[in-house]
């Protein structure tokens, strides 16, 4: 991912507009997270910050149910990104005329669980920090937790993208070295 292609376009999908389900280039199909190349999870965060961003303001979400850093949190990730894949096939030309009313249910539901997730989170307005994990006997604990002070959350975001672009850029091209030049397979 080039630095400066994610910074020149992160911003320009953070602000609030509307949104038209027919933009879409294909349709609409789950996002396995864990399984996007970097490219695609590169877009795939910009386009969901879009229509979070878009979401919130449109309803008027408060943190306590969609935190400004929703995006380091994969518990909430995972839930967005379900409402959103939702939001599109509801909102989609060919979709019964009902469907929307369904989408509202179902987003009163999943409401609830995103409060819950970030009660348990505990991420806030103001201050985040990684989702607390349940450490079972015999394990060590994996992340410190540390509480930070959110300045500016755009930046955070464009930072988040550029980490996990670059991670999953990197674990391809291990991958990738891994594979036989003359035979195309996987070594044992």
């Amino acid at each position: 991912m080039d630095d400066d292609n994610a910074l020149s376009e992160a911003p320009e999908s953070m602000h609030a507009e509307p949104l038209e389900p027919d933009l879409v280039a294909e349709p609409p199909h789950p996002i396995n997270w864990n399984l996007l190349t970097s490219h695609d999870l590169e877009q795939e965060l910009l386009e969901l910050n879009r229509w979070v961003n878009w979401l919130r303001l449109e309803y008027g979400i408060p943190a306590a149910v969609i935190p400004p850093l929703w995006h380091r949190h994969p518990e909430l990730v995972w839930e967005l990104s379900a409402l959103h894949l939702h939001w599109l096939c509801a909102y989609d030309a060919e979709q019964d005329g009902s469907a929307p009313l369904g989408w509202h249910r179902d987003f009163a539901d999943a409401r609830q669980r995103l409060r819950d997730w970030v009660a348990v989170s505990g991420t806030r307005l103001d201050r985040d920090r990684p989702t607390r994990q349940t450490v079972w006997p015999g394990e060590d604990r994996t992340v410190d937790i540390v509480e930070h002070v959110i300045a500016d959350r755009d930046a955070d975001f464009v930072e988040f993208v550029i980490e996990q672009v670059q991670a999953r850029q990197a674990a391809e091209d291990a991958f990738f070295a891994t594979i036989d030049e003359r035979t195309g397979e996987i070594p044992d």
